[in-house]
């Protein structure tokens, strides 16, 4: 393919995209995929440069644009390169004219900018939510440490600030490495891997994970516990608590896994009711910390959904509670940087629960905020968090 016609076919792809946005459909990395699928000519240098292209276009643009092409032409305004492919040419697209839309740069939509600006994140925080984000490994502390997978990786890796994490550049295939297969490691975020470190696990504890998903948290948890203590695994969404069992035995990590149902999460935890020495409550949220993995996210995220959050995480913080024996804690986790979905609910949480108190974290990152940690990608070089352990008095 000729550079003009990636461009256009960027563009294509990109329409694909706006229209899934503006219908709640597929996300743009699947949209991506089936076209690339039904366009079997296109080579693997043409794919790359159109996915860098379409990613550009995106992570450019704060409001949904109104188009493909009004996307491209915001990135081509800054780079007279591209703009001079625009010649309508080939399979080009067609030559720029004068006042033609043109999308507008920008963080996110604008309501969203001032969610952001009111939770004190800095333009230069921004900025870092629509970087690239590197690939975070979890050395598996049941089966090896992270100096002994250091020295068998086949690439170079460095550290970060978790004990456990090594980090290598987006993309690696770290999925087909024989190490992966025996379990060695697991794909975390160095930014999850420190708020499961809030949580201060030790072998023989009864620990909790409420909102469990795919078992992220879950196997680090298991490798604080070293095989020793119990773990519960628990989640309302069957699909991905179903992914699960097959990590855990990869990891060689123990874990009763739980199936709740939505709206009656406590007659099925009954039998954990005051008991659990600690519990992870991973709550469902915005994503606004995880942008530079899917920054489509922001333009499908609006005012009423943030609302929805939440109220989801008041009351999975309130089933969460009711698990913790007294002298037990807590950690709540969200990845967004908003106020409204990580300080102000544990603000209200304490509030309301005078039997609860702030606990002290040390995790080697983090911004204090309210009474928890932010971690951001500018000032902390992972995605972006809000974490804060409360114990129970």
């Amino acid at each position: 393919m000729t550079p003009a016609a990636r461009v256009q076919s960027a563009i294509e792809v990109l329409d694909l995209v706006i229209a899934s946005v503006r219908r709640e459909g597929a996300s743009a990395d699947r949209i991506a995929a089936e076209w690339f699928r039904t366009h079997r000519f296109v080579g693997s240098k043409d794919r790359r440069a159109i996915r860098d292209l379409v990613w550009q276009a995106i992570r450019t643009c704060g409001e949904v644009p109104m188009s493909g092409r009004a996307a491209m032409l915001a990135l081509a305004a800054a780079d007279p390169a591209l703009a001079a492919l625009f010649d309508g040419s080939g399979y080009g697209p067609a030559a720029i004219v004068p006042d033609e839309p043109v999308a507008v740069a920008g963080l996110a939509p604008a309501w969203l900018e001032a969610q952001l600006a009111a939770s004190d994140i800095t333009a230069e925080q921004g900025v870092g939510l629509l970087g690239r984000a590197p690939l975070d490994l979890r050395a598996n502390r049941l089966k090896t440490t992270r100096d002994a997978l250091l020295a068998q990786l086949p690439v170079t890796a460095e550290t970060t600030q978790a004990p456990d994490a090594l980090r290598l550049p987006g993309g690696t295939p770290v999925e087909t490495w024989p190490a992966f297969a025996e379990g060695l490691f697991e794909v975390q975020d160095t930014g999850s891997q420190l708020a499961c470190r809030a949580l201060a696990v030790q072998p023989g504890e009864a620990v909790v994970d409420l909102c469990a998903g795919g078992g992220g948290k879950t196997l680090a948890l298991a490798a604080a516990l070293d095989g020793r203590g119990q773990l519960l695994a628990c989640d309302i969404d069957r699909a991905r608590l179903s992914r699960l069992p097959q990590r855990a035995a990869r990891a060689g990590a123990l874990a009763e896994i739980r199936l709740l149902d939505p709206g009656r999460e406590l007659v099925a935890l009954a039998d954990w009711a005051g008991k659990a020495d600690a519990v992870m409550v991973d709550a469902p949220c915005s994503g606004t910390g995880t942008w530079r993995r899917g920054p489509e996210a922001r333009w499908r995220l609006t005012a009423q959904a943030l609302a929805r959050y939440a109220r989801m995480q008041a009351d999975v913080l309130r089933i969460g509670g009711e698990l913790v024996r007294p002298g037990g804690r807590l950690t709540y986790v969200v990845c967004s940087l908003l106020d409204a979905e990580g300080p102000d609910v544990i603000a209200a949480f304490l509030a309301a629960n005078l039997q609860w108190r702030a606990a002290e974290q040390d995790v080697g990152a983090g911004t204090p905020r309210g009474a928890g940690l932010r971690l951001t990608p500018w000032d902390d070089a992972t995605d972006g968090f809000f974490f804060a352990t409360l114990q129970r008095l």
